[in-house]
């Protein structure tokens, strides 16, 4: 684990030293552009977004892995400074991702001058559909696999899972609300950028001039003019090059939720819909 990352600490270093050579200016006071999410959210869209920037101005893909407040393999929940300390690896002018609770440190940080930080999420409907494909199909060293192949049979016991939670297992799985509660005071913060991934899909060009605009708010010295911009982080986006891609697309829970499904998130969640602005009222 050392060696890897001590590799990719190298290749970050030769990829800072062509984009300065490039742009023909130091990386120095250009703002980290960091990529946050709440799990199964479209982590990987808005970092290939992210990514287009290097075409923009000085900036750099890290290439180091997500940060996250829980270990995927183990479940394991992180120490703030862990957490902390993988934020701290990251230079100016860096492009990085991860998932990660609005605790307080971690607050500081990427609420603070030269970070230009955004946060993405997606209905939490389509999040529990996407959750049980991905643990049960597509990654093997997930905590939760060998529970969802083994001890859950069919795609309606997967689904309630990933809705209520799992207590009586070993590794910490609550329930939908309280799973997305720590992500909620990213919502609060005005030096965040708060997208949906739906806005990706029915609003792709307006929610990239977002993008753009809260970048260059943040200090990010674009070379482009504002079109120009925005249509080049539209070019970049390929959701098919993603190792996690299923569907792409929005509102496919109402294909996978029955009556039954449907009354045990409104009873799981409770207003969380409502406070995300995804429905109105119950009534849905």
């Amino acid at each position: 684990m050392i060696g890897k990352t001590r590799l990719r600490l190298a290749r970050r270093f030769l990829r800072r030293m062509a984009q300065s050579a490039r742009w023909r200016r130091t990386l120095r006071g250009v703002p980290i552009l960091f990529a946050n999410s709440f799990p199964k959210s479209g982590t990987h869209l808005l970092t290939q977004v992210l990514q287009g920037f290097t075409r923009l101005g000085p900036a750099v893909d890290s290439g180091l892995p997500a940060i996250v407040t829980f270990e995927g393999d183990t479940g394991r929940t992180r120490q703030p400074q862990e957490i902390l300390a993988d934020l701290q690896r990251l230079l100016p002018g860096d492009i990085a991702y991860g998932h990660v609770h609005a605790l307080p440190q971690v607050v500081d940080f990427i609420c603070r001058e030269r970070v230009c930080a955004y946060f993405i999420l997606r209905d939490p409907r389509d999040v529990a559909v996407s959750h049980v494909h991905y643990v049960t199909d597509m990654e093997q060293g997930h905590a939760h696999h060998r529970y969802y192949t083994e001890e859950l049979h069919s795609f309606d016991e997967r689904l309630q899972a990933s809705i209520q939670g799992i207590p009586e297992i070993d590794v910490q799985f609550p329930d939908i609300r309280a799973r997305f509660g720590p992500y909620l005071g990213w919502l609060e913060r005005p030096e965040v950028l708060t997208l949906r991934f739906e806005d990706f899909i029915s609003q792709r060009m307006d929610t990239l001039g977002r993008v753009f605009d809260h970048a260059v708010q943040r200090g990010f010295p674009a070379s482009a003019e504002r079109q120009d911009a925005i249509q080049t982080l539209a070019e970049v986006i390929d959701p098919h090059s993603s190792p996690t891609f299923r569907s792409g697309k929005a509102g496919t829970w109402r294909e996978n939720f029955n009556a039954e499904n449907k009354r045990l998130f409104k009873d799981v969640a409770g207003d969380l819909l409502v406070r995300l602005g995804y429905e109105r009222d119950q009534d849905w």
